[in-house]
């Protein structure tokens, strides 16, 4: 398992304005590994998904800021890439934009004498996300505290 750090602001608020320029969605920054040789994680998104060439063009003008503002003591690579079909839902806005897809939830403590999950997002407050759970067939409030990690889970 790869460890990740998070991200100065500082350096987020330098590389966003770049990415949101072109077009895109920042859905998470994170520099991964240890020791004088990093890889600076970007992923990134926009309605429809984006492509290689969607990377290529935000690593290239990254890159050329990156150069200039030099905000690391240490060797890094730069790796642009999409969150993925399964991508992880953290923020509300994910919620939000995701309400009403298929999403695996994994827990703490156990639901319904489980910690995993399925079922349609259906809702969220500050406390809870609302889940329509496929195994009881009912609406679940779970709180927010017990969640490990959802997912978007598009059955495939």
């Amino acid at each position: 398992m790869t460890e990740a750090e998070t991200i100065s602001p500082e350096v987020v608020n330098m590389m966003q304005p770049i990415i949101e320029g072109l077009g895109f969605e920042v859905v998470g920054i994170e520099l991964l590994g240890r020791g004088q040789h990093r890889t600076l994680q970007i992923l990134v998104d926009q309605p429809g998904g984006i492509n290689i060439d969607d990377c290529a063009e935000i690593s290239r003008s990254l890159s050329r800021l990156l150069d200039v503002e030099d905000p690391f003591s240490f060797e890094y690579s730069l790796e642009v890439g999409s969150p993925g079909v399964f991508r992880e839902l953290k923020l509300d806005k994910d919620f939000q934009r995701q309400e009403g897809d298929r999403v695996k939830l994994s827990l703490y403590e156990a639901v319904n004498e489980t910690q995993t999950l399925f079922g349609t997002l259906a809702g969220f407050d500050l406390e809870t996300i609302h889940l329509n759970d496929e195994a009881s067939k009912g609406l679940l409030k779970i709180e927010r505290t017990n969640i490990k990690r959802l997912n978007l889970e598009p059955k495939l």
